[in-house]
């Protein structure tokens, strides 16, 4: 199936970075979210992030014209002639389902459903659909239009054909694409999450500063971020999402959240996006 058109759930960072990097891939875009403001927010951050690429000479088309590729929307049903879906919604289990309920009933029986989830099992996820095979996961890395990085993952009863599809669309994205297993935080956050955590545990426990704690990361194992200034990037309550998911689902007590890192999120000190985290933000 020749993929024209593609629909993206969520305007946050991730989507609207979605959106974008598929507009530049030649994809006409569906960008959804429910709220319109947020919608504003997102393309008013696609024009300003393509700006800056058209400035220093990395575009194919203007930026004008790349905007011009993606339409706004607070209907779903608007996503009726998209061949393919990105789902980046919050990280929430429940949401992701709903959504996905309601995709498979609104939308054509051959339109591929692919998640953005960064640790929730993609077959549970298809599950709630009646077209599984037509289900993937597409964990893309943010921010989206920099890094270069696509997670793929096959649930239970995803075909070849919709992996290759996958794999197809991320690469005309231009991003270098991985295979991992459908196993909580895939390849990625398997990794990443224990050692965010980790710093959170040192931090807790007064091993060094914050701000010690980074440096040594970047200057001892040429890191380019420090593990708490990635977690504020990411979004502490993201980072304690998935450590949860990782202690629940492996079942595994070195995967257990470091309860500093639930006192962050309780307090809503969540990084970047809330002007507070492990550091302080000017808002």
């Amino acid at each position: 199936m020749k993929i024209v058109q593609i629909g993206v759930i969520g305007a946050g960072s991730m989507g609207n970075g979605i959106a974008q990097v598929g507009a530049q891939a030649g994809y006409q875009v569906v960008l959804f979210d429910i709220s319109g403001t947020q919608l504003e927010k997102a393309m008013a951050s696609v024009q300003k992030s393509l700006v800056k690429l058209e400035e220093k000479g990395k575009l194919t088309a203007s930026a004008s014209a790349i905007v011009a590729k993606i339409k706004t929307t607070t209907r779903l049903e608007d996503f009726g002639n998209c061949q393919f879906v990105v789902e980046a919604a919050t990280e929430n289990r429940e949401l992701k389902f709903k959504l996905f309920k309601d995709l498979d009933v609104l939308l054509p029986k051959e339109t591929i459903l692919a998640t953005n989830t960064s640790s929730i099992s993609v077959t549970e996820i298809a599950s709630k659909t009646t077209r599984p095979d037509k289900v993937a996961g597409m964990h893309f890395m943010n921010p989206v239009p920099l890094m270069q990085l696509v997670e793929g993952i096959r649930g239970m009863a995803t075909s070849d054909e919709t992996f290759t599809t996958v794999r197809q669309v991320s690469e005309q994205m231009v991003k270098i694409f991985i295979e991992a297993k459908d196993s909580p935080g895939f390849a990625v956050n398997r990794i990443l999450m224990p050692m965010i955590n980790e710093a959170f545990f040192a931090l807790q426990e007064g091993l060094a500063t914050p701000k010690d704690i980074d440096q040594a990361m970047k200057l001892g194992c040429n890191f380019p971020m420090g593990p708490l200034e990635l977690a504020d990037f990411v979004g502490v309550d993201v980072c304690l999402f998935v450590c949860e998911v990782l202690h629940r689902d492996l079942g595994d007590s070195k995967y257990r959240p470091a309860p500093l890192m639930r006192k962050y999120v309780e307090a809503g000190w969540l990084g970047r996006k809330s002007g507070r985290g492990v550091y302080v933000y000017a808002k």
